[in-house]
């Protein structure tokens, strides 16, 4: 029995590896054990690291330090590139209201940090590190000690002071960010299922629903027009499948020729079919999709790497291969099949032909099911690289004596977004299958969490039970929750926000990614990581420069 106790004694490969899998499995389970339906998830991880670190059981302090940041690498990274390609959007529809209350959230935190050392008597150099803890961003924690050492006149300890605070407030910045979402659920009484519900209603009410309709020509003004020229077509997503003439049902090619009497079959937005129907004719009591004929409709994979990016028009399917192609599903929406309409990897698009030419077409497209389901590692620690290149990239601004980094986290979350916006380039695939996403992203903050309730475990009880350590707490979960419930309660009565969408804001304005996988977990989708995307690059600039103008100003 003395090889047990060695190994879980010893500094070893083999005793790293125990512990952190011993957290991970006791925190997980801990995380499924639920009251009234509600558990902490993936925070339990956090937990159990706490209760190992406390009872002296950890690992060393260089490997825990990798063994976290790694984590958190692979955690945001895979984050962005499951938010990426729908993350403009989601920025240009919500983008400034989310990031104003983001924004509000950290601004009100600096305020009760101001005020904690003005009437708590909490000197400002720890002030500032409860700052930092209570909004779980280790950034601004640098950059206050950098601006501390600036300084001449400040105390030879005062660069200490900023990591105990940080140290005592950190642990219930995780869990209080996590209790405000708990709370706000309490509440208003959220159901989740209603909640995710509506807030794909939205998004796809946002765009424009593709519907079908069969017209019989009956406009004499149309006589003779080709199809690529008939009116109310262009620019407004409408395509034309399959023409019916002398009772021939083909596919309809931009160059045929419409008579009077010709049936045809449209796809396209309701509203612009309505117009189309209007100049065209009027509609046919018989679907051109259910008569007997040579024409088929089929769905095909893009996963071919040389067309991607390319549009619909580039490509000129109709022309090389007699096929139409009808629609275009991304990510369960469906999307125009217009000239300028680009491919990305994974795309589903509608083909309509015979069977043949369709074939030949999908040739073309890739169709493959196996390239879908196989994730490239080459693109995946390029895109990692960059991210802490440009993560570590200095920022300069005028008055700030430290330079401004995205850091670990907010540079290979910013670089997954727009390279899995991208796609490709040149023989690298931005794209990274769900399976494969999910699995590294959660192996990713298990590394996290594990690691950050190891290290904080050794000292937390002792920090609570001597000395400020119960103040210091008390204060940073003013600093912590306050902000957060006052930001989620004008969300929610004032501006109607959806529930899992304020999840999103609240873990990004405090730069949190334990909260975002708790509100992932929790709403049983990704939706809370677009919200939580769309305020990070803001909310991380704010918390570094607030850090640093409190100790400018008020130490």
């Amino acid at each position: 029995m003395n090889w047990i106790i060695q190994l879980f004694q010893g500094d070893s490969v083999a005793h790293t590896v125990l512990i952190i899998s011993a957290v991970a499995a006791v925190g997980l389970a801990i995380g499924t054990l639920k009251i009234k339906g509600i558990g902490l998830g993936i925070a339990g991880v956090l937990f159990s690291g706490l209760a190992f670190g406390h009872f002296g059981v950890t690992i060393s302090a260089p490997v825990l330090d990798f063994a976290r940041e790694f984590g958190l690498i692979l955690f945001v990274y895979t984050i962005g590139m499951q938010v990426g390609p729908g993350f403009f959007a989601s920025l240009r529809r919500q983008g400034l209201p989310l990031n104003l209350m983001a924004a509000a959230i950290v601004l009100l935190g600096a305020g009760l940090t101001i005020a904690i050392v003005k009437v708590g008597g909490v000197p400002m150099a720890a002030a500032v590190g409860l700052f930092s803890g209570a909004t779980t961003n280790t950034p601004s924690l640098g950059a206050a000690q950098e601006a501390i050492k600036s300084l001449a006149h400040a105390a030879p300890d005062a660069a200490i002071m900023p990591g105990l605070g940080y140290a005592v407030a950190y642990p219930f910045g995780i869990i209080g960010i996590i209790l405000s979402m708990l709370l706000l659920r309490a509440i208003f009484r959220i159901d989740l299922k209603k909640e995710n519900a509506d807030l794909l209603a939205r998004q796809v009410a946002s765009i424009p629903k593709l519907t079908n309709l069969t017209l019989i020509v009956t406009n004499p003004n149309v006589e003779g027009v080709r199809v690529d020229q008939l009116p109310s077509i262009h620019g407004t997503g409408i395509v034309v499948s399959r023409l019916k003439h002398d009772d021939r049902v083909a596919v309809a090619r931009p160059e045929d020729v419409i008579h009077v009497g010709d049936t045809l079959h449209a796809v396209g937005p309701a509203g612009a079919l309505d117009e189309f129907r209007t100049a065209v004719g009027q509609v046919s009591r018989v679907d051109l999709r259910s008569l007997k004929c040579d024409v088929v409709m089929r769905r095909v994979i893009v996963t071919k790497k040389t067309i991607l990016g390319k549009s619909l028009g580039e490509l000129n399917l109709p022309a090389k291969h007699e096929v139409a192609v009808t629609r275009v599903t991304r990510a369960e929406v469906e999307l125009s099949a217009t000239p300028d309409q680009r491919l990305q990897f994974g795309d589903m698009v509608v083909l309509v032909g015979q069977p043949g030419d369709i074939d030949n077409a999908s040739r073309e497209l890739g169709n493959s099911v196996k390239q879908l389901n196989h994730t490239e590692l080459i693109p995946v620690f390029i895109g990692i690289g960059l991210g802490i290149l440009v993560g570590s990239l200095p920022i300069a601004f005028p008055g700030i004596p430290a330079p401004v980094k995205l850091g670990l986290a907010g540079g290979p979350l910013i670089v997954a977004i727009i390279l899995s916006r991208i796609g490709r380039i040149g023989r690298l695939l931005w794209y990274m299958p769900n399976n494969a996403n999910f699995a590294i992203r959660e192996i990713g903050i298990v590394l996290f969490l594990s690691c950050v309730g190891l290290h904080a475990g050794e000292k937390f009880v002792a920090t609570l039970v001597h000395g400020d350590g119960v103040k210091w707490m008390f204060m940073a979960a003013l600093i912590t929750v306050v902000p957060l419930m006052l930001a989620g309660l004008f969300a929610r009565v004032f501006l109607k926000t959806n529930y899992v969408t304020i999840c999103g804001l609240l873990a990004g304005s405090m730069t949190d990614p334990p909260a975002l996988a708790f509100a992932n977990a929790v709403s049983g989708s990704d939706a809370p990581s677009v919200s939580y995307a769309t305020v990070y690059p803001l909310t991380m600039l704010l918390r570094v420069i607030c850090a640093q103008i409190l100790v400018l100003i008020f130490l």
